[in-house]
């Protein structure tokens, strides 16, 4: 384990254990990362109209909430943690943004706001987001490497320490959920 891989397990342990200092501590440390997997989530979604900035913050919101951080024991398991909660930012995001589409949320619109994107992009987040459900059930393993990588913005060497298992392991888990998840969201619903 890195220099800095001990510090931040010892900033969780000393932090779920209600230490204010190391919590602030941990937060600080871990903020640049959060920004980092934000942009790169968006990145892959251009036509989002949540900023980077805001999916940064909603995540740090909801990753440092009132116990949060407890049962986290290390780097590995803090940033599966920040990725599943981008995850649902982002399919949140998704579903309240496809609500008010269909009125659900009913807003006076005016012409500065028509050059917002038309929305397309929360459904194939939806779609996205139930296909990961179904390859968690099918393959946990392979689940969980798709949101190290894809929403953790992990390493395969990175998951390869965090699963316990080879790095060959993870490129070939990468590639089983890849088909899995093509073949998933081009069915027809």
């Amino acid at each position: 384990m890195s220099e800095s891989s001990a510090a931040l397990t010892g900033l969780l342990a000393r932090a779920a254990e209600g230490d204010a200092d190391a919590t602030d501590e941990l937060a600080a440390q871990v903020y640049p990362t959060l920004h980092r997997l934000a942009h790169r989530q968006l990145n892959a979604h251009r036509r989002e109209t949540l900023s980077t900035t805001d999916l940064t913050h909603e995540a740090y919101l909801r990753l440092f909430g009132p116990r949060a951080l407890e049962g986290l024991e290390n780097r590995g398991h803090l940033y599966a943690a920040a990725a599943r909660v981008m995850r649902h930012v982002l399919v949140d995001y998704a579903r309240r943004k496809n609500a008010s589409k269909r009125g659900g949320d009913l807003q006076r619109v005016t012409l500065a706001d028509t050059d917002q994107p038309n929305g397309e992009l929360a459904v194939d987040i939806l779609v996205l987001d139930a296909a990961l459900d179904r390859l968690q059930q099918a393959d946990q393993r392979c689940f969980r490497v798709v949101e190290l990588r894809f929403f953790g913005g992990c390493t395969n060497d990175e998951v390869a320490d965090y699963l316990g298992v080879s790095v060959m392991t993870v490129k070939r888990d990468w590639r089983k959920a890849r088909a899995f998840l093509y073949a998933d969201m081009d069915e027809p619903s």
